[in-house]
């Protein structure tokens, strides 16, 4: 299965030894390295009656390298680790692979090694490392009173489709197509630090839910306008049908791995960046005003 894994894969130039042996070398020209783990397990974060093996791979890439490009750093090499029952069709575990691999490309990274263990379920443990290019990362703790609060990236699509799915709904491919596979808005991350954003993050358990991490970690209260996060005609269309709020979903549906980050008052954001709020004193996050009623966002243990 490892052979099938990495044959006929090709290494970016920071991997100056790959899959073999026992642990892998990689090139840190920075001589700092960004890391990041997570993990998805079946049932909990993905169904494959609801998503190919093949998306699941790429999400599970997606949602690491998300973490890394939020420090402003940009991803360089995976390490996977596969848990599956024994009966897993090779045709799966091929298509896993696939995935996995043709993400990591698309960052022009390299999966350099991981392991491989029998399990009751499916289990995709992915660790990131990341290269900061001679800058500071940007960490959730910056931000400062009076700052502008922006995103990039999209917001409630993923939470849209994943209601789509369990209405069993037909209508809204796209917004299911984003569930499935995300597509973090990876270079606005270095993008933004260079522009001198002052904390940043990943969306992604949802942005009110991310942005109070950001608001707790600098001390500070967010502000955000409703009109500034009109939902997506798309999101509109689907919440109508759904019976949802898709307002909602811009502001407690985190899978779309969007970022959001505090930049100074005066600074021009970066292509791709909108603003959507500012940084006040104080604790929490409110909408217009008013401090969010509703569900912030994921929880991993309700």
């Amino acid at each position: 299965m490892i052979d099938r894994a990495v044959a006929g894969r090709v290494q970016p130039s920071s991997t100056l030894l790959g899959p073999g042996d026992d642990a892998a070398v990689v090139r840190v020209p920075d001589g700092r390295v960004v890391a990041s783990t997570d993990m998805l397990v079946q049932g909990r974060h993905f169904r494959l009656d609801w998503s190919s093996p093949e998306q699941i791979g790429r999400k599970a890439v997606a949602q690491n390298g998300a973490d890394i490009v939020s420090m402003g750093a940009w991803p360089t090499s995976f390490l996977v680790a596969l848990g599956c029952p024994a009966d897993t069709p090779v045709a799966v575990t091929d298509a896993l692979t696939d995935g996995i691999w043709s993400e990591v490309s698309e960052l022009g990274a390299g999966v350099i090694g991981g392991d491989m263990v029998q399990s009751e379920q499916l289990v995709i443990s992915i660790t990131v490392l990341g290269d900061l290019g001679g800058h500071e990362p940007v960490l959730r703790s910056g931000a400062q009173v009076g700052d502008q609060v922006a995103v990039a990236g999209r917001l409630g699509f993923s939470a849209a489709g994943l209601a789509a799915l369990r209405a069993e709904s037909a209508e809204f491919p796209e917004l299911v197509a984003a569930h499935q596979v995300p597509t973090p808005p990876y270079r606005c991350g270095p993008a933004a630090a260079r522009a001198g954003a002052t904390a940043m993050t990943d969306v992604s358990d949802g942005l009110v839910a991310d942005l109070g991490h950001l608001g707790v970690a600098s001390g500070v209260a967010v502000e955000l306008h409703a009109d500034l996060l009109d939902p997506d005609p798309r999101l509109r269309a689907a919440a109508a049908v759904l019976g949802a709020d898709a307002l909602d979903w811009v502001l407690t549906g985190g899978e779309d791995h969007a970022l959001a980050a505090t930049f100074p008052a005066d600074a021009a954001l970066p292509a791709g960046w909108a603003r959507i709020g500012e940084v006040r004193a104080g604790s929490g996050v409110r909408v217009d005003g008013c401090s969010w009623a509703g569900d912030g966002g994921w929880q991993s243990f309700s």
